[in-house]
């Protein structure tokens, strides 16, 4: 259900219901990131990243990071990915490639940031850690045998 429809994989690319509490005093709004570290690129894979979501929104919901962006926060952004699209791209990693983590990151922020959906994701990871009040992370763990 999760997994990347493309690059050989023929998942059904839908974001995963999110959801959090103990917001930290100063929140305004949050953004979520979704990080391959163990993509063999040198410099990792960026899955998702939505930011500017509003701080009384404390969930979203399974497939919010899909592209058409019809089921994403009001006054959320949907960076371009490393797929090359405005939304969440699934887990794919390289046929026995071993098993990659997948980390979810929402970090609590004290101000919109003011960053377009072109912005590469490398820029948008320096402003989310510049500017995060707070973050908390799960991590998954997916592979491909065949």
């Amino acid at each position: 259900m999760h997994e990347f429809n493309g690059f050989g994989c023929h998942g059904e690319n839908r974001s995963p219901m999110l959801a959090w509490q103990d917001i930290p005093a100063g929140t305004e709004y949050f953004a979520i990131t979704v990080y391959d570290p163990d993509a063999p690129t040198g410099s990792g894979w960026w899955h998702w990243q939505i930011i500017n979501i509003p701080k009384d929104v404390l969930q979203i919901a399974q497939d919010a990071g899909n592209s058409d962006q019809s089921q994403q926060p009001k006054g959320a952004i949907q960076i371009r990915n490393d797929y090359g699209i405005y939304g969440f791209g699934g887990a794919c990693p390289p046929v026995g490639d071993g098993k990659h983590r997948y980390q979810f990151t929402v970090y609590a922020l004290p101000n919109k940031l003011d960053i377009s959906k072109d912005t590469s994701a490398a820029m948008v990871g320096f402003m989310l850690k510049a500017n995060a009040i707070a973050s908390s992370t799960i991590e998954a763990l997916y592979g491909r045998n065949q």
